[in-house]
């Protein structure tokens, strides 16, 4: 199919696509890598009278560390940074290497040549990497208007399946991660029927150990389990403070997956999403744990 007819604008710059969108804010699409949006106009599941693309916005594709909170520590990444400028930075890998991992389960390597981690945050796909991972590491995304820009954090964005709490005026412009620890270890796992397919179900993971080698905090996502990324909290208060063992991996990977109801759909049962979010969990937990102690 092709899709409906529209209004074509190519922005130069970063005030140019706020003006846009506050002319048309809600007949408006934003396009960027368009591995999402392009699909949906093809369908005709997306209609927008305007199209405004920002893939000429330089500013926008910037990473850079600090993370805006007036110091040098944590990571700041523009909103039209592509999935594979992420994957070969050394700026990315030194300051957070659970973003750096993560992008690498993103489609194939095609998809993510042209992807954008804005396009990711703000399509708000359940089953995709980068939202679990913006939620388990408590960041934030720069979120502008023409009445200012406000800084919105994960665990208030995802709203429900594709929706986040973005205004239909409001471009986000960039991705805010904190300071990452000294001695803390990461893990991504995920399963699929194929590779480069969203996973069935995805686990992001950090474990941070103290100076006498016990849990000094865990910090654990689901993907692909709910309408939204789900965050563990009860399994990360379990694991605070605990000696690292295959017991508390198990313990608390079941606890993590005892209060999720995942649907079922032609992939799998919502009984089979819950059981296998919880493998996923004790694999992840053990993995962060075993580079925790590399890290130290």
């Amino acid at each position: 199919m092709k899709p409906p007819l529209f209004e074509y604008h190519r922005a130069g710059s970063t005030d140019e696509v706020v003006g846009l969108l506050a002319e048309h804010a809600d007949e408006a699409k934003v396009l960027a890598g368009g591995q999402s949006l392009v699909p949906l106009l093809s369908l005709r599941l997306a209609r927008p009278a305007h199209l405004i693309d920002i893939n000429r916005v330089a500013d926008l594709a910037t990473i850079a560390n600090g993370n805006g909170n007036g110091n040098g520590n944590g990571l700041t990444v523009g909103a039209l940074v592509r999935h594979r400028a992420i994957e070969r930075s050394d700026v990315v890998r030194t300051a957070n290497p659970l973003l750096a991992d993560a992008v690498r389960f993103i489609g194939h390597s095609a998809i993510r040549n042209r992807g954008t981690v804005g396009g990711s945050i703000a399509h708000a796909d359940p089953a995709a990497e980068l939202p679990a991972v913006l939620l388990a590491l408590d960041g934030e995304i720069d979120a502008r208007s023409a009445r200012g820009t406000r800084t919105i954090a994960a665990s208030a964005l995802f709203e429900g399946f594709l929706t986040t709490s973005l205004e239909p005026d409001e471009l986000l412009t960039a991705i805010r991660m904190p300071a990452w620890s000294t001695g803390t270890g990461w893990s991504i796992q995920e399963f699929s029927r194929r590779s480069g397919d969203f996973a069935i179900v995805g686990v992001v993971a950090t474990v941070r150990i103290d100076s006498s080698g016990n849990v000094a905090e865990a910090r654990l996502a689901f993907s692909g389990v709910d309408q939204v990324p789900v965050r563990a909290t009860a399994a990360e208060s379990l694991l605070a403070g605990a000696t690292p063992s295959d017991d508390l991996w198990k313990s608390a990977a079941h606890a993590a997956a005892a209060p999720l109801e995942p649907g079922g759909d032609i992939h799998g049962s919502g009984a089979y999403r819950k059981q296998l979010a919880a493998v996923l969990a004790e694999r992840a937990l053990r993995e962060a744990h075993d580079r925790a102690k590399d890290a130290r």
